[in-house]
């Protein structure tokens, strides 16, 4: 109860942003199928049998905060993945990844997370929700800064990346990222493995975003320069709780209870898929 009490409080705490996605955004593809409604407050994807759609930023960021409000597609989502995501471009791209992947009707979500730097990935985890994303919209944020990754759900931390560089492990830090949003078919692994496919007889499939809001270093490709000031290795803005926030007792404890509730995939267990050995990271703390 003193938990469901702290996260209450969480919510009604949490900023409202009214940012806009005409202002803010470009639909990368979909055409028709990626509709800004509300005067530029909502931006709705689309999927139907012929195409996804999707949007990115107008902006990249070398570091910053990162909020966006989804509703997921209702009912029978079978074989769709909604995405909100960070990532580069080119070989050796970085990325950060939300990715939800739909069900069967009553079925739960996953919520599939990911990092990737210099083209490697492989650092999968996977939950399920404590509410149903396709009631109404909840806010999932990104945190990244130079010694870690914060995934959040409503405030509440899911997942930390650390920067664990001085063991060898790859963390992303020099490349600028855009967020990228879609809705897309995955039918031959995003559900059950693939097993339960797309019903088109559903089809479109609808995800709504709202409230996209950045707090972050907007990276200059022309001048080499951040808006937090200097360089990629000074693009430090030290007024931004964001550039150095890391979990406190509190935090810690809603990271142990989704993890230990509602995680349902982790690469660090997974000797038999990771033959090699697991990363080194695996064997220091999630915080």
């Amino acid at each position: 109860m003193l938990l469901q009490l702290s996260i209450l409080a969480v919510l009604l705490l949490y900023p409202v942003w009214a940012d806009n996605f005409y202002q803010d955004t470009t639909v990368t593809f979909g055409d028709q199928r990626a509709q800004i409604q509300d005067g530029g407050r909502v931006l709705a994807l689309s999927l139907d049998k012929i195409s996804g759609s999707g949007f990115q930023s107008k902006n990249e960021y070398l570091f910053g905060r990162f909020d966006m409000q989804l509703k997921l597609v209702p009912g029978n989502s079978a074989g769709t993945v909604t995405t909100f995501y960070l990532s580069s471009q080119g070989a050796g791209h970085d990325e950060i990844d939300f990715e939800f992947l739909g069900n069967s009707s009553g079925q739960p979500y996953t919520v599939h997370t990911n990092v990737y730097s210099q083209g490697k990935g492989n650092k999968e985890q996977q939950f399920r929700l404590w509410f149903d994303p396709t009631s109404s919209f909840h806010t999932y944020s990104i945190v990244w800064n130079s010694q870690r990754i914060i995934f959040l759900v409503d405030n509440i931390p899911i997942r930390v990346f650390n920067n664990h560089e001085a063991i060898g492990v790859a963390f992303p830090k020099n490349q600028a990222m855009r967020v990228y949003a879609s809705l897309w078919n995955a039918d031959d692994w995003a559900t059950q493995g693939g097993r339960v496919k797309t019903d088109w007889s559903m089809a479109p499939f609808t995800a709504a975003y709202r409230n996209f809001n950045t707090n972050a270093c907007v990276w200059s490709a022309a001048t080499s320069t951040s808006s937090c000031g200097g360089s990629k290795t000074d693009s430090v803005n030290n007024a931004q709780t964001w550039q150095t926030q890391e979990l406190n007792a509190s935090e810690r404890n809603r990271l142990r209870w989704v993890q230990q509730k509602y995680m349902i995939y982790n690469y660090c267990t997974d000797a038999k898929r990771l033959s090699q050995g697991l990363s080194p990271e695996c064997k220091h703390s999630r915080f």
